[in-house]
């Protein structure tokens, strides 16, 4: 009988010897690997034809994920919209945002008050009930996708939930389930680990192993309801990889890849990025193109760029789409509280040299705190800056006990005997939108907008996809009521993770109001980013000399056309510019310069400055 080839076929026959070497070099399994293979082909199978449409559409278009009018937004969908069907209902105001990248924030089944805020997953095919079901999932995707949004969710890889059925099973002793964690029966092997393994949360987590109470330890590297997976076990990573297929076929078109640089565990080193999870990373890339080419992965890898690079992979074999921005995140917030651009000068050089390939999510505040890894040696070597003494300034600052700081933020997961914590709190806040509103001042409530603009001005001026916290395009405020929730007090996080205020959004056309200064004005900045070439992810970028350390400097180039971004993180008037002659005109407000070597800029300010094409060279482009 002859076999009818398919799109699967052609798809894994191109990439069968290496994904076939990957596998075994890992598990030197046959009956695994075949056993893979043929769950792919099933996966593919229940891939429903608008899906596999979709991904014939983009296989054609391969780049159409780095397009400069892509704008993303993270969202909790009960804050949001109280469930999915919410969020369907609120798709006309998520695409009048600019939005067309939407994640959507943990929302697997999970236990009430042990999920740390649902990364501990009970079941990777269920929702949460308060949020509907996952044909109500289903039915947002395609909505989604309808109106050209690209859905994100997440995919929690390390671990599962204690309730798992997994882990219930592994409890009981049932064969096959307790090789899938890594359990112990005496503290011997574990403490050996510990010996090289960093603590993740130190003060509210202590240690990676936890006991249970028939006296098994089990490793939890996160929290003690957070069992980590042994991927060591091929059929840990056969089940985890058909669980994460399911998502893709109910229609998500991002796979955000949790925690992924934890996943390899081995004895005698930090179990951080070792050289397994690059393996496993690249057969999933190439799962993800046999079955759902048009599904991506974001891999979540909270490093400094030298160790974040990696999990792009290389041309030849590349790994994860795109990755997370977190150091320059933390780096810009450290330029506003010391009126310093230095440092974050330093880290777009570091970014700039990185090749072109290599797409970032770039953002201001995510649902984590910000931990403040910066590049401390620099400082010390350059600034004379001490690392403690540091971090407690910035901490200081922007908890609003600095005199004369105008932010209000929280501390989370304070620990007194290292000098160290990390903060919590809302764009609007941290820029000193809620100080201002509290106190009256109409003067510090400009200048915290303009504060807050010039911070999306800025993560809109880098190379990559941009994204926004919902809420902060129309300047929400840390939301204090958490500290009255018992199953939330404890983590500090809560307190910029509040429910969206509605109220608010009805004021985003009023200009009279800074909920409409903020939308509109973020309006008008994604429309000139959708429109100018220079936002190219392919645009030649590189930073410049602004002659102040107060402003950070930006250029951008497209073919003929020049774009120079300066971004003052100051609180004061600053005369700065670029060794360039005009004539330059200004995006956002439409004023003209004939050179730009020394502008005013104004507090907390910025200006994006396009060269004017000659005549000849806007024909060519038309």
């Amino acid at each position: 009988m002859k076999i009818r080839k398919t799109k699967f076929h052609d798809r894994l026959y191109r990439r069968y010897d290496e994904l076939k070497r990957l596998y075994m070099g890992l598990y030197r399994d046959e009956g695994a690997f075949d056993y893979f293979v043929h769950m792919l082909q099933m996966c593919w199978e229940d891939r429903k034809q608008a899906l596999r449409d979709q991904d014939a559409r983009r296989e054609a278009d391969p780049g159409w994920y780095r397009r400069r009018d892509l704008l993303g937004m993270m969202l909790y969908v009960d804050n949001f919209a109280g469930d999915l069907a919410g969020v369907k209902k609120k798709l006309k105001y998520i695409k009048e945002c600019g939005v067309d990248y939407l994640h959507l924030m943990p929302l697997l089944q999970s236990p009430k008050g042990r999920s740390d805020g649902g990364y501990a997953v009970s079941d990777f095919r269920s929702v949460q009930p308060e949020l509907g079901t996952m044909a109500d999932l289903e039915s947002l995707a395609a909505a989604c996708r309808k109106a050209g949004i690209s859905l994100c969710l997440d995919f929690v890889m390390n671990h599962t939930s204690e309730d798992h059925e997994w882990a219930r099973k592994a409890r009981a002793g049932e064969p096959g389930y307790r090789e899938r964690y890594f359990f112990y029966d005496s503290w011997d092997i574990p403490r050996e680990f510990e010996k090289t393994v960093p603590q993740v949360f130190p003060t509210t987590a202590p240690g990676s192993f936890t006991q249970l109470d028939d006296g098994q330890i089990v490793m939890t590297s996160f929290y003690p309801y957070q069992w980590d997976l042994n991927y060591a076990n091929p059929m840990v990573f056969n089940d985890m990889t058909e669980n994460l297929l399911f998502l893709a076929d109910r229609g998500i078109d991002v796979i955000r890849l949790d925690a992924i640089p934890y996943i390899w565990k081995e004895l005698g080193t930090n179990c951080r990025n070792l050289p397994q999870v690059h393996t496993l990373a690249r057969i999933l890339r190439m799962v993800c193109e046999i079955v759902c080419p048009g599904v991506l992965l974001l891999g979540e890898v909270v490093m400094e760029p030298a160790k974040v690079a990696p999990y792009f992979g290389t041309p030849e074999e590349p790994e994860c789409h795109m990755l997370y921005n977190v150091t320059t995140m933390a780096t810009t917030w450290h330029a506003l509280a010391t009126r310093d651009a230095s440092l974050l000068k330093r880290q777009m050089e570091i970014l700039c040299a990185l090749p072109k390939d290599f797409l970032f999510l770039n953002y201001l505040r995510c649902h984590d705190d910000i931990g403040w890894g910066l590049d401390y040696p620099w400082l010390r070597e350059e600034r004379g800056i001490d690392e403690v003494a540091h971090k407690r300034y910035l901490n200081d600052w922007f908890t609003g006990r600095w005199q004369g700081s105008p932010s209000r933020g929280e501390l989370y997961n304070d620990d007194p005997r290292l000098g160290d914590a990390r903060l919590c709190g809302t764009t609007a806040s941290l820029c000193g939108l809620e100080a201002a509103d509290f106190e009256g001042d109409p003067c510090a409530l400009e200048r915290a907008v303009a504060c807050d603009l010039t911070l999306h001005a800025w993560m809109l001026s880098q190379s990559g996809i941009p994204v926004i916290y919902s809420g902060d395009e129309v300047g929400q405020f840390n939301d204090y009521t958490y500290h009255a929730d018992l199953e939330k007090r404890g983590d500090s996080r809560y307190l910029h993770r509040g429910r969206f205020q509605w109220g608010l959004a009805e004021l985003r056309d009023d200009p009279d109001t800074y909920q409409g200064k903020l939308f509109q004005g973020l309006r008008r900045l994604i429309s000139i980013r959708a429109g100018e070439p220079c936002f190219d992810a392919a645009a030649d970028v590189q930073v410049e000399d602004s002659g102040d350390s107060r402003v950070l400097a930006l250029c951008r180039r497209s073919g003929d056309r020049e774009l120079i971004c300066l971004f003052n993180f100051s609180d004061q008037f600053v005369h700065a510019g670029a060794d360039r002659s005009g004539p330059y005109t200004e995006l956002m407000y439409g004023t003209r310069y004939e050179d730009i070597h020394s502008i005013e800029l104004w507090p907390n300010g910025f200006a994006w400055l396009l060269r004017d094409v000659p005549a000849s060279s806007k024909t060519a482009l038309s």
